[in-house]
């Protein structure tokens, strides 16, 4: 064989054995989190539905299961007579044999409008479910009355199912309105396994693949069923925080942020224009009105000035308070999915002291707040307000530009270790490297979450670019959070993290 040929035969064996790498230097990708979401359906479980949509390649959406509340319930076509077991409805409604239900046909539009822009949005992100897989996970759950998780729907039925499966990864199980078919899904599973062999590693399976991430009670099933029979279900429950997305945003929010929810913001930057899914999002006096809710008056524009949280203007934003249950599970940095006690832009919970599967916020759970110069309940929340509004604006873009015209989130990774020890009186200097698909400039900053850690001493931090220098104190121990930011510089910014965590002993 000549020498060229011969050069040019090894090349062509070498290049057709197989690659090998070293494992310790290949990173899994890590799998996008599992979610159920159940809803009532209100108007604002509508605006939810659709945030969640342009963010639904953020995780795998397994379930969209229609259920009741509190506030919205089917009634059995009997003229049987219900009333409430939460004291606010039932002295706003007393004995009703239906309440404000919106059907279980709102998705369809919806969904419908997703799979229009579907193409739009999958040229900016890999992952976007089709419209058809969506649909195929609907299911009509426990509906006919607040609570009612006397008999198995196919929601439930969809549910159980879920919890059964072989997939040992984490469901997160999204309550928009009341608990009751994800109780009635439980229920099943212990009526068929209690008393049995089995009963003990089916127990044990549930809870340590569930998470239900409830806003607030909405019907009694919890209370009365969930915690005492499954008392190591883990639970994220949001009682406070939510509110700056919620009908009362206007007390909760800044004043000076009120613009990110405004007519102006929401109508030109999310709503208009923006295709045919957005157009659907309700807000203050748009002329639409929800089929089967009689009290959604919001978008009467002769209504504004009466409304019942404030005085609105047209376009201006109503409420999205089941919102922070999804937020939780997108993945921006804040390395919060399950540390939920670190914060995020689903808020941060803490701990419950009297029951450790509980995670919850409230009066315990309180960041100081610069707009108020107080601590405030909400805090934890509202940091976020801004990076999470003008990341919407921006995914509003993407139903309706191509890919070079849109603006997409930087990219930031910690160099090194993002857990690490120290000693009081160190210095530390900790790096992220940056970059941006759009090649927009970058605007970096470091800031430590005070109220996360449990270290209280001063900390300095001089930053250089993308490192920054950390000097503790001498005496102060504990755990400090150190937060790199970094947001580009486009017309709707898009903010992305990182977390150093520094065990200081």
């Amino acid at each position: 064989m000549k020498p060229l040929l011969l050069i040019v035969a090894f090349a062509l064996f070498f290049s057709c054995q197989p690659k090998t790498e070293t494992v310790e230097n290949v990173s899994p990708e890590p799998k996008k989190p599992r979610t159920i979401v159940t809803t009532d359906g209100e108007i604002d479980d509508v605006d939810s539905f659709i945030r969640m949509l342009l963010y639904a390649n953020e995780f795998r959406i397994e379930g969209l299961i229609y259920s009741s509340s509190m506030w919205h319930y089917k009634g059995d076509g009997k003229g049987t007579l219900f009333t409430s077991e939460m004291e606010m409805t039932r002295k706003m409604y007393g004995a009703k044999t239906d309440l404000r239900w919106p059907g279980v046909e709102w998705m369809n539009p919806l969904l419908d409008a997703y799979e229009e822009i579907f193409p739009k949005l999958s040229q900016h992100a890999e992952g976007f479910p089709t419209a058809d897989y969506l649909r195929s996970v609907v299911r009509v759950g426990n509906i006919n009355f607040e609570g009612e998780m006397e008999v198995d729907t196919e929601g439930s039925d969809f549910i159980k199912a879920k919890l059964l499966d072989e997939d040992m990864e984490p469901i997160y199980l999204q309550v928009w309105g009341g608990t009751n078919t994800i109780a009635r899904a439980l229920k099943s599973i212990e009526d068929e396994y209690k008393g049995t062999p089995e009963w003990n590693n089916i127990y044990h399976k549930i809870t340590d693949k569930a998470i239900i991430y409830a806003i607030l009670d909405q019907d009694a099933t919890y209370r009365k069923y969930i915690a005492p029979n499954w008392p190591d279900l883990k639970i994220y429950y949001n009682s406070s925080q939510f509110w700056c997305f919620a009908y009362a945003w206007k007390r909760a929010v800044p004043e000076s942020q009120h613009y990110l929810f405004e007519g102006k913001f929401m109508g030109e930057e999310i709503i208009n224009n923006h295709g045919p899914l957005l157009k659907q999002y309700y807000s203050y006096g748009d002329g639409q009105m929800q089929a089967g809710d009689d009290e959604h008056i919001h978008g009467d524009p002769t209504r504004l000035e009466n409304a019942q949280w404030g005085t609105f203007g047209i376009y201006d934003f109503i409420s999205e308070g089941d919102s922070p249950a999804y937020l939780h599970l997108i993945d921006v940095g804040l390395d919060n999915l399950n540390q939920p006690q670190w914060g995020g832009w689903g808020g941060r919970l803490v701990q419950s002291p009297e029951q450790p599967n509980r995670w919850e916020d409230g009066k315990n759970v309180l960041d100081f707040n610069p707009f108020t110069d107080t601590l405030d309940a909400t805090y934890p929340q509202i940091r976020w307000v801004e990076a999470i509004q003008e990341d919407f604006a921006a995914r509003a873009d993407w139903c309706v530009m191509d890919y070079v015209d849109a603006n997409h989130p930087p990219v930031v990774k910690a160099v090194g270790a993002t857990r690490l020890s120290a000693k009081p009186g160190d210095k530390l200097t900790l790096e992220i490297q940056t970059s941006d698909p759009d090649g927009d400039q970058l605007d970096t900053k470091f800031w430590v979450y005070q109220e996360v850690g449990s270290y209280t001493g001063t900390t300095e931090l001089t930053s250089s670019g993308s490192k920054v220098e950390v000097t503790l104190d001498g005496t102060s121990t504990g755990q400090l959070h150190v937060i790199g930011e970094v947001k580009d510089n486009a017309a709707h910014s898009m903010t992305r993290y990182a977390r150093f965590v520094v065990e200081v002993n």
